[in-house]
């Protein structure tokens, strides 16, 4: 698989003749029926079963595979070469795919209830790319029981593809994270049994694999309650054979303070479940001034970090779905940017004519564009490069996989992207 930046000029049909590809498979993969026509600046994933090199000066096989991550005799068994020392600048040469070359990993996804009928629709678009399925969210109440949602439809479709659910249990309460209610159950081990007695009973009920404790905003000073609570859960759900992960907001360092991370001890939670999801994006978020969500070199700084004080093998790195559209100016008070997927994000700049511009820094495309009322706006989203980014930091830091917020936006370079340099780990036979 190949990823192509459209040019000025550029038609679909001349880039399928440039890679020697079907212009329906750039079409299909992409998902080009939603956009009326290709927008310069967008990231377009080739399908292609191998890459064309042209011969340098000073190029040998040898270092034309290891360029490429392939073997001197397939380039030979590919191209015919019957003198491998003889290399004629300007020949062309068929490079062997470089496909799912980093080895194996884990996938979790995250889904909010909708309607039975969209849901197995998201899930059955996203299966062959999950490992695990975690629906959002199921939220705990003071007195230690759980709310719970309709999630029979997911669950089922789930199942037949061999997706382990994951519980995400939250203290999620009236648009928000619940500080005094999540601070009110870590200081009484009575509540504490009962939610835990819960949580057991809605695994086996409902024959999750595990459970994923999202608890956010909990009060700094109760970290070490957080913790304590994490040992009593993970001992009883591991007496009866359930994984337990739990997610973290974003640090780089060992922050202690504030609302969002002071709580959440990035070392005592590697020592304590199975595998944490880090929430490694909302830099740039709805209520805050334009941004990449997931810059690229701040998630890394996030990751480095974690990988020093958590085994790597239990670090499952965020990656959104989605992408924000700002009015501008910015200033404090704006509405709040709305949400749209990456598809919804090149639909829009092809309809407004705005050609997409590639942040270096933060390794994340944007543009800008004037709506019917003469208002400027800024979109930052994701796209296969940036995507591709991110995953080369899974290989990097050894780490067991990513996690996506949030299933049924659209994106299908993604999955493309994805499923070309890993192999997915299925846990359920």
């Amino acid at each position: 698989m190949d990823i192509y930046v459209v040019q000025q000029g550029d038609s679909l049909y001349g880039i399928a003749q440039r890679f020697g590809v079907n212009a329906d498979d750039i079409y299909e993969s992409n998902g080009l029926s939603d956009i009326p026509y290709l927008v310069v600046g967008q990231a377009l994933v080739i399908p292609s079963t191998e890459t064309i090199h042209t011969v340098r000066e000073g190029d040998t096989l040898w270092s034309i595979a290891r360029r490429y991550g392939t073997t001197v005799s397939e380039i030979v068994a590919l191209n015919g070469i019957t003198n491998p020392e003889a290399l004629t600048p300007g020949v062309t040469l068929r490079i062997p795919e470089r496909s799912q070359n980093y080895g194996s990993i884990e996938v979790n996804g995250y889904i909010e209830p909708s309607t039975p009928e969209r849901e197995v629709k998201i899930v059955r678009e996203a299966g062959e790319y999950l490992t695990f399925l975690s629906p959002f969210s199921y939220q705990v109440q003071a007195d230690g029981s759980l709310k719970s949602i309709d999630d029979t439809a997911m669950l089922n479709a789930a199942r037949k593809l061999r997706i382990a659910p994951l519980l995400v249990i939250t203290n999620f309460a009236n648009g928000t994270f619940d500080t005094a209610l999540i601070d009110g159950i870590l200081s009484d081990t009575a509540t504490q049994d009962k939610l835990i007695a819960n949580v057991l009973a809605t695994l086996k009920s409902k024959n999750f694999y595990g459970v994923n404790i999202d608890f956010e905003r909990i009060s700094p000073q109760n970290r070490q309650l957080y913790n304590d609570f994490l040992r009593r859960i993970t001992a009883a759900l591991h007496a009866q054979k359930y994984v337990v992960s739990t997610a973290l907001a974003p640090k780089a360092s060992d922050v202690q303070t504030g609302s969002w991370h002071g709580a959440h001890d990035y070392a005592a939670h590697g020592d304590i479940v199975d595998f944490v999801i880090i929430m490694t994006y909302e830099w740039g978020w709805s209520g805050g001034p334009p941004y990449a969500v997931a810059p690229v070199d701040l998630v890394e700084d996030v990751i480095k970090y974690a990988a020093s004080v958590i085994p790597s093998n239990k670090i499952m790195m965020g990656m959104p779905l989605y992408g924000y559209d700002w009015t501008l100016p910015y200033r404090p008070g704006n509405p709040w940017a709305r949400r749209l997927s990456p598809q919804d994000a090149l639909k829009l700049a092809a309809e407004k004519g705005a050609a997409i511009q590639y942040n270096a820094q933060t390794q994340s495309p944007t543009f800008r564009y004037y709506d019917t009322a003469g208002v400027q706006h800024e979109v930052w989203f994701e796209d296969a490069r940036s995507v591709r980014a991110k995953l080369m930091l899974v290989n990097k830091y050894g780490l067991r996989g990513v996690s996506y917020w949030l299933l049924g936006l659209s994106f299908p370079q993604n999955w493309a992207v994805l499923s070309n340099m890993y192999n997915i780990v299925k846990v359920v036979p």
